[in-house]
């Protein structure tokens, strides 16, 4: 499981890769090429000028190439409405599937961030 956002963790402390970045989130994923990721939970806005494209843009690579990432679900978890949106759909694009995990009480904000 690979959560890919600036501040948040998982509420319930389950074990997963955090990445604060998008360059620390493509780097999850290359990590992950080849093997089965159940569930990846991408927020939209990382904080400063960085965005969840740069991410966004390996997933669309790979399925462009013919390998997509082997992913069960993408969460998006994003507050901002519109960039979920239009992340939801890039990714739908590609036969990814996308869940709207918009409010999730599985993500929060944490007292110790990683």
């Amino acid at each position: 499981m690979v959560l890919v956002d600036d501040l948040r963790s998982f509420a319930d402390g389950r074990a997963a890769q955090v990445a604060r970045t998008s360059a620390a989130g493509t780097e999850a994923l290359e990590r992950h090429r080849g093997q089965r990721l159940d569930e990846l939970w991408l927020d939209h806005d990382l904080g400063g000028d960085d965005t969840i494209w740069p991410v966004v843009e390996v997933l669309e690579q790979a399925a462009f190439e013919g390998r997509p990432f082997d992913i069960g679900v993408v969460y998006v978890h994003s507050a901002n409405p519109a960039g979920a949106a239009r992340l939801m759909q890039a990714l739908r694009r590609w036969d990814y599937e996308v869940r709207s995990a918009a409010g999730s009480p599985h993500v929060g904000y944490l007292a110790e961030a990683e």
